[in-house]
C-alpha cells in the first residue's frame, strides 16, 4: 500500500450499489420528489483536495479528510501548507443514500423560491419576457432569468450552427441504453489508493486500477491489456495526443522501512498498444522530487507540485526543465495542457504568495504571456489553455469550497486580461480543486459554460438547474440557457465541436441522460437515457458529479472513480460502469 495511515472512513458510506441489491423502503408520503430530501444537518464544505463532507454521502471511494489529517500522498497541500479553505463550517443540505446533491450542496430556500416565482409571474403578466441584465459583468444576475429563448436559449433559430462548428456525436435511432459492464472495486487493504485516469479510444476504454492501467473491450469490459506499476496512480492527464499517448504520475516501489511510497514517477503510456513507453523522475540532491499533478500540453509532459514543476519530452522522456531554487522563491505549482501548456506560478512566501498564470513555450518553459493574479489569491486553476481561462476563489469569498469566485479570461499572446467574470456561489456551481482539476465547466464558442446551482423546479416539486454561458471577451452573460427539466440537474462534460455534451443527473425514479446542446441555438438532443432500475441507479449515483470521471463518445458513457478506499462490509463498490446505446 502506498499511502500513509489515516483515520478510518466516516460512518456515512456510499449506498450499496450491487445489482440485485434490495431496494430501500419508499419515501414517506409528502416528501419532495428529488431524491427524497430529508431534514439537513450542518456540514463542512469540501477542501481543495476533495475530502468528503460530514453529514453527506462521500464520493465513490473518497474518505473523509479533515484539516490536520495526513495528505493522502504524504505531502503538504498545494500552495504552501494551507488548510482546505480554512476548514470553515458552512450550512449544507444533505441527501439520503444514493442521491448526493449536484450543485455544491446549496438549496434555494422557500422565501427565495417564492420571490423567483413572483418575478417570473410578473414578467409573464407584463409581457416583457424574462428580464435580462446587461450591466457590469453579469456575474450577479439571476441565471434562471437571463434568457430570451427559454429552453432552446441563445436567441437563435433551432438550426443555427455553433460558432465552433458542428459536433461529431449523432442522435441514435434508440437512445435507451443498457449496462455494458461494471468494473469491480480493487481490494484496498489500508487507507485509500489513487486510481486516477480514464480514457476512451476507438479500440478500448482505459482505466487506472490499483497499481496498474488496464485497457478494456468497449462493449464487454474484457481485459485487452494491462500495464503493471510499482505503486498507485496518483494523477493522470485528461488529454491524449493525436496518436493516443497520455501521461500518468505514479508512486515508486515502497522504500525500506516506510509505510507509504511518494508520487515521484512520471510516465507516458500508449493507450492503443497498452505499453508504458517511458518512466522518469527528477532529483533534488539524493532525493526524488514528489509531484501531485501531471498533464500533456503540446509535445510536453508537465508535472507540478509544492516544490516546483518539471517537463519532459512526450516522445522520449528527456527532461526539458526541473525545479531549481531562486531568490524570488518562484515555482511552477502545476500545469494545464491540451493544445498548449500553461502553468500556475507561485512566487514569494507560502503564506502570502503572488500567483501568475503563464502561457509557456513547451520546449523551454519560458513564458510567452503572463498575467498576475489579484492580491488575495493563494490558489488558482486553469480551465482552458487555448483560449486561456483561469479560475480562483479571490479572498476565499466563494464560501462554498468550490474554489471558484471568479473566472479570468486572458489573452494567451499578450497576457492582458480580457475579462474578469464573477460567478456568485449562490447562483453557479463550477468546481476546481487543483491546477487542472476543474469539473462541470467547459470552454468553447468564445464562451465558458457553467451550471447554475440547483433550485426548486416545477409542479412536481423536485430540484433542477440550467447551463448558462459567459462571453470570454466581455465577461457578460450571453443569454444562452439550457434547462435540465423538472427533477433533473445537469452539468457539461466536454465540448463536441461547438456543441456541449452534458450529463443529466436523474431523480430517484429515472435513469440519467446524456444530451448534446447545440452551441448556436442551445437546443437539446437526447443521446442516451440509462435504465431506471434501482440497482443500476444505486451504482451510478455513487459516482459523485463533483469528482468522478465522466467519459462519453460514440454512444458510450463511462463513469469512474479517482480514489478507492477500503471496502466496508455490506457495501458493494465499483471502479467504473459503462453504458451503451444501439
Amino acid at each position: 500500500m502506498t499511502q500513509p495511515p489515516s483515520p478510518p472512513p466516516p460512518p456515512n458510506e456510499p449506498p450499496q450499489g450491487g445489482f440485485g441489491a434490495p431496494p430501500p423502503p419508499p419515501p414517506p408520503a409528502g416528501q419532495p420528489g428529488y431524491g427524497y430530501p430529508q431534514t439537513p444537518p450542518p456540514a463542512q464544505q469540501p477542501g481543495y483536495g476533495y475530502p468528503s463532507q460530514p453529514g453527506q454521502q462521500p464520493g465513490y471511494g473518497y474518505p473523509g479528510q479533515q484539516p490536520g489529517q495526513p495528505n493522502p500522498y504524504g505531502q503538504q497541500p498545494p500552495y504552501g501548507q494551507q488548510p482546505p479553505y480554512g476548514g470553515q463550517q458552512q450550512p449544507q443540505y444533505t441527501y439520503p443514500q444514493g442521491m448526493p446533491p449536484q450543485g455544491g450542496g446549496k438549496k434555494v430556500n422557500t422565501t427565495t423560491a417564492v420571490v423567483i416565482a413572483a418575478v417570473v409571474a410578473v414578467a409573464l403578466i407584463v409581457g416583457v419576457g424574462v428580464w435580462f441584465a446587461t450591466g457590469d459583468g453579469g456575474g450577479k444576475d439571476d441565471p434562471a432569468q437571463n434568457s430570451s429563448a427559454g429552453s432552446t436559449g441563445g436567441g437563435g433559430d433551432d438550426g443555427k450552427p455553433a460558432p465552433d462548428g458542428a459536433g461529431k456525436e449523432e442522435k441514435p435511432s434508440n437512445a435507451n441504453s443498457k449496462v455494458l459492464f461494471q468494473l469491480p472495486a480493487p481490494k484496498v487493504t489500508e487507507s485509500v489508493a489513487g486510481v486516477n485516469g480514464s480514457w476512451i479510444t476507438d479500440k478500448a476504454y482505459v482505466k487506472s486500477g490499483l497499481n496498474e492501467v488496464v485497457g478494456h473491450n468497449l462493449d464487454s469490459g474484457a481485459e485487452l491489456w494491462s500495464i503493471p506499476l510499482p505503486g498507485e496512480v496518483c494523477a493522470a492527464s485528461p488529454h491524449v495526443t493525436k496518436d493516443n499517448k497520455t501521461a500518468i504520475l505514479f508512486a515508486g516501489p515502497m522504500p525500506a522501512g516506510k509505510t507509504y511510497s511518494p508520487c515521484t514517477e512520471v510516465g507516458v503510456i500508449d493507450i492503443d498498444a497498452g505499453r508504458l513507453l517511458w518512466q522518469k523522475s527528477v532529483k533534488d540532491g539524493d532525493d526524488k522530487i514528489m509531484f501531485s499533478e501531471v498533464t500533456v500540453g503540446g509535445d510536453a509532459v508537465g508535472a507540478g507540485g509544492t516544490r516546483g514543476g518539471a517537463a519532459f519530452d512526450v516522445a522520449t522522456g528527456k527532461v526539458r526543465w526541473q525545479p531549481k531554487p531562486n531568490a524570488e522563491q518562484c515555482r511552477d505549482v502545476g500545469y494545464a495542457g491540451g493544445e498548449a501548456l500553461a502553468t500556475v506560478r507561485s512566487c514569494g512566501s507560502a503564506s502570502a504568495p503572488q500567483l501568475s498564470i503563464e502561457h509557456l513555450n513547451p520546449k523551454t518553459g519560458a513564458p510567452i504571456a503572463k498575467y498576475k493574479m489579484p492580491t488575495g489569491v493563494d490558489r488558482a486553476s486553469i480551465v482552458s489553455t487555448k483560449p486561456l481561462v483561469a479560475a480562483a476563489d479571490v479572498g476565499d469569498t466563494a464560501g462554498d469550497g468550490s474554489g471558484v469566485s471568479d473566472f479570468f479570461s486572458i489573452d494567451e499572446k499578450t497576457g492582458k486580461l480580457r475579462a474578469r467574470i464573477p460567478v456568485d456561489a449562490e447562483q453557479y456551481a463550477p468546481r476546481c480543486r487543483d491546477t487542472e482539476g476543474c469539473t462541470k465547466i467547459v470552454v468553447g464558442n468564445g464562451r465558458i459554460y457553467v451550471p447554475t446551482e440547483e433550485h426548486e423546479g416545477g409542479a412536481e416539486g423536485g430540484r433542477t438547474n440550467e447551463i448558462v454561458s459567459f462571453d470570454l471577451a466581455t465577461g457578460k452573460l450571453t443569454g444562452d440557457r439550457a434547462d435540465a427539466g423538472d427533477r433533473y440537474t445537469m452539468h457539461p462534460i466536454r465540448m463536441d465541436g461547438g456543441n456541449i455534451i452534458a450529463y443529466k443527473y436523474p431523480p430517484y425514479d429515472k435513469g440519467g441522460q446524456v444530451v448534446s446542446i447545440n452551441g448556436g441555438s442551445m437546443k437539446e438532443t437526447l443521446l442516451m437515457e440509462n435504465p431506471a432500475d434501482r440497482a443500476v441507479r444505486d451504482v451510478t449515483t455513487s459516482f459523485v458529479v463533483d469528482s468522478a470521471e465522466f467519459r462519453y463518445a460514440d454512444g458510450r458513457l463511462f463513469m469512474a472513480t479517482r480514489l478507492m478506499s477500503q471496502e466496508r462490509e455490506g457495501f458493494k463498490r465499483y471502479l467504473a460502469i459503462g453504458f451503451g446505446t444501439g
